[in-house]
């Protein structure tokens, strides 16, 4: 049996496509529409996708590559637990930058450690603290998510131009049949008189 169920569906999804009487120049420039956006939602969504994925990596890839762990002495003591709990208490701390100069500043810490204690912090070329780069696992999945996202904002973008000339179409639809009844109506009105 061939052009079974499947040609029939692919029938149906097309039938804007195919001659009727009663197809308007509308309907067939809202068919061009919708293919066009779904092939740029696609090919779009999947090439912002990746070049946004592999921007965010390569530059968490950077962060890796120009933050280095340094030792570091506690100048004061840390709190045992800090309001709220979910944010690192920060204490000042010294270290020794890159040039060889000793540097201060604040940096997170642990809870509940004593001056004198020594601690790894971050610091980037020229000596500043930074927070800490994420793992290759952890940027991946970032990486990811972002490229997810911008995928998601990218086709949500193509959808709402998309829509707004779909509704500019029927807008002209409806003019038109406005101005056809206008025609036609009062011709029917006579006929049920």
């Amino acid at each position: 049996m061939s052009g079974g169920k499947g040609a029939e569906c692919t029938r149906r999804r097309l039938w804007r496509w195919r001659s009727n009487p009663l197809r308007r120049r509308e309907d067939v420039v809202e068919a061009w529409i919708v293919l066009v956006m779904l092939v740029v939602a696609v090919l779009g969504g999947a090439l912002v996708g990746t070049v946004v994925t592999r921007a965010v990596d390569q530059d968490l890839a950077q962060q890796r590559a120009d933050r280095h762990p340094v030792q570091a002495v506690l100048l004061t003591d840390t709190p045992s637990s800090t309001p709220g709990g979910s944010v690192r208490p920060t204490a000042k701390v010294r270290w020794t930058a890159p040039d060889g100069t000793v540097q201060t500043g604040q940096a997170p810490v642990d809870e509940g450690l004593r001056a004198g204690t020594t601690i790894t912090v971050w610091q980037d070329d020229r000596g500043v603290l930074v927070p800490s780069p994420p793992d290759p696992v952890e940027a991946r999945v970032e990486a990811v998510l972002l490229g997810c996202g911008a995928t998601l904002v990218f086709v949500a973008l193509v959808y709402a131009v998309t829509s707004l000339a779909r509704r500019r179409l029927d807008r002209r639809r409806y003019d038109r049949w406005a101005a056809e009844w206008a025609l036609i109506g009062p011709l029917l009105d006579r006929r049920t008189s």
